[in-house]
């Protein structure tokens, strides 16, 4: 029998050190400085108890109401519970879940002039209390996520709707602004989920997030939560799901483990089933998985891992208080050809071999999926005396004898701040040094990842705050459709004092002529005409540098070998598919 520990003395002396190293989590939409010092329950483990599954996680989840969610983990949770009208599969194909078909020109569904959409739902679907779903759930699922007042997390993917009406108690149809191609965006996927109306009418306001069920959710999916406590959410399984009973009994998700932790439990002792997102070396990894318990399950999606860069002054304020604002332009990276500079100076190939190996692949892309929106025309280099050269012409010289350049009396110093994660860390390391070598002096700041990645106007750390001169995180675009996630790069998408910092564009990046492509792509038909345009809008956004993109992140999620069934997709939560989950061996 397995001995029995605290999952923090996993952690190995080396991983200590990276993470005591310097002393914050991922938008969307990622890891958490959050430890779990809590036992493992006696009698517990997997052999043990075979019809109960354990899944690790590193942040907390804070809702089980995915439309006010704070992050990744909470879509995690939630999607245990709730279901879409229907989701994409790995390959991009929708694949129905709460619909009874998925709408095409051919079948009447999505109307030929691209201006509504009409969802046929299954009719044998109850709530885990035994009331029917109906359309006029999903028509209030949209006046939740429509409500201002809600301010809900997931609104963008809605923004394009103009009505959702019921044909009848199991038909809805979507009516769009106008032309809309992407039509397939509103309720699938994690950002889809549909909420009960007689549990959450009452709460469709300001009061939405002290809904009971917020916690305690009635949902449709295969499991009911039985328990929410603070690094725990124990789940059981549905009486009422309409699809065939899910395996297990009991399904516990535990969350504030660290990466290597949670790796270790799952790789190497075989005491929990699943741990996600695991950004841990991949070396560490590949050494874990060696001790035969379990396998590392990668999927390359959309995800980047980007360095942000601030076009604005952090050090100055507004009369309101205001920092990082278009008021005040950095003093040299508000500069393209300083920025041109920056991105000469980032040694993808190193980032991407020595710290993710077969978790990342270098790349200058911002859209690396589907690969019919990604451009020949985007390329990387990494050469520093090229770097060197263009800020020597830019008027940025040493004059002080100090190895850091400066001009008008300003010199090139900089705060480069992420979430506290190893990898994370080792990259800023790396970073600083590429930009050390060329004369720019590179302060490293970590930030807890719940308050990096906090929507709190009043957390100042966060990414959409932007208090700093760069900055590195990771996401991409949810759906196979990349409209919603392009559209963050407008100028009415900036972060700002003026909408509390709720905007998804923390880069500050404007530019007419890109909002221009976004209008024209927005309402195209023609799907390879549309993807020439967003081809087009990352060429621009490369060739302004508004972002650069190092590393094209595969999701690494560990699973131990007496599990079957799971089949991930880049495009929902990791728990997309738990109703197929199931046991084939001891462990």
């Amino acid at each position: 029998m397995r001995s029995r520990h605290l999952i923090l003395a996993l952690v190995s002396a080396s991983l200590i050190g990276l993470w005591g190293a310097g002393c914050r989590f991922f938008p969307r939409p990622q890891q958490s400085d959050q430890v779990s010092t809590a036992e493992i329950p006696e009698g517990s483990n997997p052999d043990q108890d075979l019809s109960m599954l354990r899944l690790l996680y590193s942040r907390r989840p804070v809702t089980l109401n995915p439309h006010l969610a704070t992050g990744y983990q909470d879509f995690e949770a939630a999607r245990i519970v709730y279901e879409p009208l229907a989701s994409y599969d790995q390959d991009g194909v929708l694949i129905p879940f709460l619909a009874a078909d998925i709408p095409t020109v051919a079948n009447g569904g999505v109307a030929a002039d691209g201006r509504s959409v009409t969802w046929r739902l299954r009719q044998d679907v109850q709530w885990s209390d035994g009331k029917p779903f109906t359309a006029a759930d999903v028509v209030f699922t949209y006046e939740f996520i429509n409500n201002p007042v809600v301010a809900a997390a997931t609104a963008q993917n809605y923004e394009a709707i103009e009505t959702v009406e019921t044909v009848d108690d199991h038909t809805v149809k979507i009516t769009f602004k106008r032309v809309n191609p992407a039509w397939s965006i509103p309720f699938t996927g994690q950002s889809g989920l549909i909420l009960p109306r007689h549990i959450f009418e009452e709460f469709n306001g300001a009061n939405a997030r002290s809904a009971p069920a917020n916690i305690q959710p009635i949902g449709v999916g295969p499991y009911k939560v039985i328990e929410f406590t603070s690094g725990k959410v124990v789940f059981g399984p549905n009486d009422q799901y309409w699809d065939t009973a899910p395996a297990f009994k009991r399904v516990e998700l535990w969350s504030g483990i660290a990466p290597y932790a949670a790796a270790r439990s799952v790789l190497k002792t075989g005491e929990a089933d699943f741990a996600h997102n695991l950004q841990v070396e991949a070396s560490t990894l590949k050494e874990l998985e060696t001790a035969g318990q379990g396998k590392i399950l990668t999927t390359f999606g959309s995800f980047v891992e980007r360095i942000m860069l601030n076009p604005t002054d952090p050090n100055k304020a507004t009369e309101e208080g205001e920092r990082s604002s278009l008021e005040f332009p950095h003093p040299f990276l508000s500069d393209r050809t300083v920025r041109q500079a920056m991105n000469l100076a980032i040694d993808r190939d190193a980032i991407a071999q020595d710290l993710y190996g077969f978790t990342g692949r270098p790349t200058a892309q911002l859209l690396v999926a589907p690969a019919i929106y990604t451009s020949q025309n985007i390329a990387y280099e990494y050469n520093l005396e090229k770097a060197a050269a263009l800020l020597e012409n830019a008027g940025w010289r040493d004059t002080n004898n100090n190895s850091v350049r400066d001009k008008g009396g300003v010199e090139m110093q900089m705060l480069f701040q992420t979430s506290v994660n190893p990898v994370r860390q080792r990259t800023q390391e790396m970073v600083r040094d590429s930009l050390g070598a060329i004369g720019v002096a590179v302060e490293i700041k970590r930030v807890r990842g719940d308050d990096f990645f906090s929507s709190n106007p009043q957390q100042t750390q966060s990414i959409n705050h932007f208090y700093a001169d760069l900055q590195a995180y990771n996401t991409g675009n949810e759906s196979p459709d990349p409209a919603t996630y392009m559209h963050w790069w407008t100028c009415g998408e900036i972060a700002a004092l003026s909408n509390n910092w709720q905007k998804p564009n923390n880069a500050r990046y404007c530019n007419p002529e890109y909002d221009r492509l976004w209008e024209t792509a927005s309402q195209e038909l023609d799907s390879q005409k549309r993807a020439q345009l967003f081809q087009q809008m990352d060429e621009q956004l490369a060739q302004d540098v508004a972002v650069i993109p190092i590393v094209h992140r595969a999701i690494a999620n560990a699973m131990i070998n007496s599990l079957a069934g799971a089949n991930p997709t880049p495009w929902d939560a990791s728990t997309w598919d738990i109703k197929n989950w199931r046991r084939t061996e001891s462990p």
